[in-house]
């Protein structure tokens, strides 16, 4: 069993964040001795270190939730866990796309920008009306 400080060290995540997910109901079965002092076990050390491997992957913590959910009984939640994983793929090729037209355009205000003698390009593409943004 560790002791909160332990745990802050072997994760970098800071204590609070430890309450959060224990409150938000991430982390249960948080043991306490009998001064009321949190213990975590291995089982909450391995929770642990798939919410964070669940964040980078960008999922939410209503969605960590629900894997840490499923992760109890893989087999069953098999289906459940393609769909939202396949849902969070599309949402980042979203993103991807968006990403990508946002650095063509930045890339095309700074080369107007180089090539500017007066006014400038950055602040005037900013300025614009345009809807589509």
């Amino acid at each position: 069993m560790f002791k909160i400080g332990e745990v802050t060290k072997k994760t970098a995540m800071s204590a609070d964040t430890l309450r959060y997910y224990e409150k938000f109901g991430l982390l249960t079965d948080v043991a306490r001795n009998a001064s009321g002092i949190r213990l975590y076990s291995e089982k909450n050390l391995s929770h642990l270190n798939f919410i964070k491997r669940a964040q980078h992957m960008n999922f939410s913590l209503d969605e960590i939730k629900s894997l840490l959910s499923m992760r109890e009984d893989p087999q069953h939640a098999k289906t459940n866990v393609r769909k939202l994983t396949a849902e969070k793929l599309e949402n980042i090729e979203v993103q991807i796309k968006e990403l990508s037209t946002l650095r063509n355009e930045l890339t095309l205000l700074l080369n107007l920008c180089r090539g500017s003698k007066d006014g400038c390009p950055i602040i005037e593409g900013m300025d614009t009306n345009d809807k589509s943004g």
